[in-house]
């Protein structure tokens, strides 16, 4: 069912997925699937409803143990690793939900996240405001994510699209080698929309993106890379302009409408 629109095989995946198979009883929700994501890439998983993109991302991420299988991290296999570890390892994710300490702060969480990550969490309180490399390092993911006129607002208080982009900041935070941005833009208001699309445009290209998004213009304008995913299999991968072009593409979404020649889900 798989097919590569080009190639990149000669290169070295940072995260990749070889026949990954997941059953629930007598449904195969994931079917052999082969993924690969290269450093640097800013890589896009589309499919209708239905297709097995969640349990996909899930299985990546180690929320669900693969019923068959193999992924690996760096060339290290993370198939059966805890999700904290995963996160260790630097592959993070964001939600389709946001996962906030909603009583704190954006600026106290992500101080702890910081202080988390350079292995002083058990002591964050009393160090806050007096370790400098770690302020520095809040400060500056505070401007980079439009947060500081609003470091200091309980996070249940900030705007959607605020809320959003600290959670993207809390992953960054994470330091990943591989970050999974599970649709960013849903329930984002028009109005913080651009904020949020330009934002998520200027991170850092040694990070490796996996973007799972319904947008069909965010894809288009952020992937350099696209694989559809349709009753849990890979249908194709290659460029989008490629993708754009593939018959059994335009099939599968056959009555979904059509943005810049690829349909909506």
């Amino acid at each position: 069912m798989s097919e590569h629109i080009n190639d990149r095989a000669s290169s070295q995946a940072v995260l990749s997925a070889r026949a990954l198979c997941k059953n629930f009883g007598g449904i195969m929700a994931t079917q052999s699937v082969d993924l690969d994501i290269f450093s640097g890439d800013r890589h896009a998983l589309i499919g209708p409803n239905g297709a097995g993109k969640t349990t996909l991302i899930n299985l990546l991420t180690g929320v669900l143990t693969p019923s068959s299988g193999k992924i690996e991290l760096l060339g290290q296999d993370i198939s059966n690793l805890a999700p904290h570890l995963r996160v260790q390892r630097g592959l993070v994710r964001t939600f389709q939900i946001n996962q906030l300490f909603l009583s704190m702060t954006p600026f106290e969480t992500l101080t702890f996240v910081v202080t988390n990550r350079q292995g002083l969490s058990s002591q964050w309180w009393s160090r806050l405001g007096q370790n400098k490399a770690v302020l520095e390092r809040v400060q500056q993911l505070l401007e980079q994510f439009h947060l500081a006129d609003v470091s200091h607002q309980a996070s249940r208080h900030l705007s959607y699209g605020k809320q959003r982009l600290l959670e993207i900041a809390i992953a960054l935070a994470c330091e990943p080698k591989v970050l999974l941005l599970d649709e960013p833009v849903a329930g984002v208001p028009a109005g913080e929309r651009d904020e949020l699309l330009a934002t998520v445009d200027q991170l850092p290209s040694d990070v490796s993106i996996l973007l799972i998004e319904h947008d069909m213009d965010l894809v288009f304008s952020f992937a350099k890379q696209m694989t559809v995913l349709v009753n849990g299999g890979v249908l194709c991968t290659g460029e989008p302009h490629l993708i754009a072009k593939d018959e059994r593409v335009k099939e599968v979404y056959l009555g979904h409408g059509a943005v810049r020649g690829v349909p909506h889900e």
